[in-house]
């Protein structure tokens, strides 16, 4: 064999190599979503309003207008019992025996009402939501975090403004 013919002869060896490498590599992703895993449970927080439409009169009507939203997206239900909901203050509200069905809402208000599937109330006198600037933390009943929703901070090197609360 001559050199030229070794060389053509390794080129190939190597482009068929590279070639299957990447062919298994486009297969992995799929072969693996083959195989049926259990359906990991996805609570989020889906929405926040912050602050409550009209004037902040600290009624409890205008208390309710401020809530946060959490959605289970995925198809099994889940027990939210002991799991928290924090603002940046460290006012925490700790769900109880409540249990989010799949792929479904619940709004928490901050003021008083009777708990539904869909609505639970904080039964605070005063609001919890900063206007200006704070953080939503959804941790579970192990203290683990799950998810946060963030509004209003500086987005260079601000980081979280702590100390007097510009609130209404």
């Amino acid at each position: 064999m001559s050199a030229s013919a070794s060389v053509t002869a390794r080129r190939l060896a190597a482009a068929a190599l590279t070639a299957g490498a990447l062919v298994s590599v486009v297969t992995l992703p799929a072969s693996a979503a083959d195989h049926a895993r259990p359906e990991r449970s996805k609570v989020q927080i889906s929405a926040v309003q912050y602050d409550s439409p009209g004037r902040d009169d600290r009624s409890n009507r205008s208390l309710n207008r401020e809530w946060v939203e959490v959605t289970n997206t995925a198809r099994r239900a889940v027990n939210l019992d002991g799991w928290t909901l924090e603002d940046e203050d460290g006012r925490t509200y700790t769900f109880d025996h409540y249990r989010l069905e799949g792929r479904s809402t619940v709004r928490i208000h901050t003021g008083h009402g009777r708990d539904t599937d869909t609505d639970l109330y904080q039964d605070r006198r005063h609001y919890v939501w900063d206007n200006h600037s704070d953080t939503a933390t959804l941790r579970n009943d192990h203290g683990r975090f799950i998810d946060d929703e963030s509004w209003g901070h500086h987005r260079h090197g601000g980081g979280h403004h702590h100390g007097g609360r510009h609130h209404r």
